[in-house]
């Protein structure tokens, strides 16, 4: 299964940029949506795929939390 993870970009050079997931700092591909430094979006593969707000991010992180109480 694939999915989606939701972080804020902190570094943005021409179409590539950094995006902090959960305390990770990955690098995007940040050309398929118009993303600037301090959005939120949401990564995968490697690519920004769309602009999310805050409260989705929030959203996100606790059902990431509720995914690794149950695993655990």
């Amino acid at each position: 299964m694939c999915i989606a993870v939701a972080g804020m970009v902190v570094e943005k050079d021409g179409t590539k940029g950094k995006v902090n997931v959960r305390g990770n700092l990955l690098s995007a591909e940040l050309s398929l949506v118009d993303a600037n430094v301090g959005d939120y979006v949401l990564l995968h593969a490697g690519c920004a795929i769309s602009r999310i707000q805050k409260s989705e991010v929030e959203e996100l992180d606790e059902l990431f939390g509720q995914m690794e109480e149950y695993d655990g």
